[in-house]
């Protein structure tokens, strides 16, 4: 019985340590999911307005070792989050195509869309108000319902000469 629990265990080992190694022995390069992942988070600052993962490396000599350096923390194992912390460090919040989700940087790109939607609400309210006021001042009722009746009766001759035409 213990033989097998022996036997398990080893074969479990030798799995995990496997595994482990795998894990260990993966190296990145400019082609792979996770560098793309990491490269697209970082605005290039050449002034193109693209992400490093998508500037042009024959135009732009910054994209270059911004990717290599990259690929070399990558390899080292600095996971995203630590490299992203690293280059705000450096660079500050500039350097990033999204905006960090906390705190001031969260509001100031919130807000100024807040404020176009509080000021269209206004002008919605203030031109229907100018509207619903402009229309009670522009004519009595009395002309209003005079108006009305002639109307009316140009209407029905309409009407009742149409039917004698086809009744």
């Amino acid at each position: 019985m213990w033989k097998k629990i022996y036997a398990g265990l080893l074969i479990f080992l030798v799995v995990f340590q496997g595994s482990l190694a795998q894990v260990q022995a993966k190296q990145f390069d400019y082609k792979s999911k996770e560098f793309k992942a990491v490269a697209s988070q970082f605005s290039c600052t050449c002034g193109c307005g693209q992400d490093h993962y998508e500037c042009d490396p024959n135009t732009c000599n910054l994209t270059v070792e911004f990717k290599k350096d990259l690929v070399d923390m990558m390899n080292k194992g600095m996971d995203k989050d630590e490299i992203r912390k690293y280059y705000i460090g450096i660079y500050g919040e500039e350097i990033l195509t999204a905006p960090e989700k906390e705190g001031f940087s969260l509001t100031a790109w919130i807000l100024p869309f807040v404020a176009l939607g509080g000021a269209g609400t206004a002008l919605f309210f203030v031109i229907r108000k100018w509207v619903k006021k402009k229309g009670t001042e522009a004519v009595p009722l009395d002309e209003l319902t005079g108006q009305d009746e002639v109307e009316n009766e140009i209407l029905s001759s309409i009407i009742d000469e149409e039917r004698k035409k086809y009744l």
